[in-house]
């Protein structure tokens, strides 16, 4: 899915950002990203780790944009984010479910490696903003690509966590005394 991100920085090892499922006047508001440097994320336990993920394949593929700034600015940008690691929750699924943010937050991860994103999506996001994502992929080949720490992108090793989602997620208002209605469902997708 589409993310935008809109960013603060904390101090010079956090980053914060409110993202958003578009830059248009109808974006909905769908989560937040912490973006914490290398530094920083090597103080973290081994649980925690595994809920953040990575920014060395976001950048390197050229699929992480800041459009609107100067291609110079941009690629420093990126310099300074291809190391650090993100932890995003998404509270609205809005590629899902267009008019509420149902069920219970998710844990989401960034791309990691080649084909991840669908290509006709990055396609249209390209041709919609006027970026080139094979060129900036091409421009950033010589920014140096830190190898990831082996515990984050736990999603990769089978290492998932996601809260309990008590209620079904389907269009029809939530009734726990329906008839069939569990309590079983929980989250399949990272």
């Amino acid at each position: 899915m589409e993310a935008h991100h809109y960013c603060s920085t904390v101090n010079e090892d956090a980053i914060q950002c409110v993202i958003y499922d578009g830059n248009m006047r109808d974006a909905k508001l769908m989560g937040v990203e912490y973006i914490i440097s290398a530094k920083l994320f090597a103080t973290l336990d081994a649980a925690e780790k595994a809920l953040w993920h990575s920014h060395v394949s976001e950048v390197k593929s050229g699929q992480l944009v800041a459009p609107g700034i100067p291609e110079a600015a941009e690629k420093e940008l990126m310099k300074k984010l291809v190391g650090t690691y993100g932890k995003t929750w998404h509270t609205w699924h809005t590629d899902l479910h267009k008019q509420l943010p149902l069920g219970v937050p998710q844990l989401m991860m960034g791309f990691t490696g080649k084909a991840q994103a669908r290509p006709a999506m990055v396609a249209e996001r390209d041709n919609r903003m006027k970026v080139d994502s094979e060129a900036k992929r091409k421009a950033r080949s010589d920014i140096p690509s830190p190898s990831p720490d082996p515990l984050a992108d736990g999603w990769q090793y089978g290492n998932v966590y996601q809260p309990h989602d008590p209620q079904p997620h389907d269009p029809q208002p939530y009734d726990p005394t329906a008839e069939g209605r569990t309590n079983l469902h929980s989250p399949s997708r990272p």
